[in-house]
Formats: C-alpha cells, sequence, structure tokens
C-alpha cells in the first residue's frame, strides 16, 4: 500500500512542477513590474506567493 501512496504521489508531483514553474515565471514578472513602479504593497504580495511556491518544491520534491 506504501508503494501505491509513493507512486501516486510522484505522479502528482511530475505534473504539478511544470506548471509550478508557468506560475513563478508569472509571478517573478509581476513582482519585476511592481518594483518598476516602486508598488511595495505589490512588492509584498508577490513576494508571499513567491515563498508559497518554494515551500510547495520542496514538499513536491521530498
Amino acid at each position: 500500500m506504501k508503494q501505491v501512496v509513493r507512486v501516486i504521489k510522484r505522479n502528482e508531483a511530475e505534473k504539478r512542477l511544470p506548471v509550478l514553474r508557468l506560475e513563478i515565471d508569472y509571478e517573478l514578472a509581476t513582482l519585476y513590474d511592481a518594483m518598476v513602479a516602486n508598488d511595495e504593497a505589490q512588492i509584498k504580495k508577490s513576494k508571499l506567493i513567491l515563498e508559497q511556491f518554494r515551500q510547495e518544491i520542496l514538499r513536491l520534491k521530498a
């Protein structure tokens, strides 16, 4: 049973990682735009979202 759970989690990670990378790219572009515009609120929001993405990647790769 443990092997089945591992396989399911691995498949989930394989499907989620490419999407997550696209979301990170988009959020990095948003952060860049906010930095250029000196929009402190959006900078904080983007950094928070990027941190959540980072934690998700670590969870998926574990």
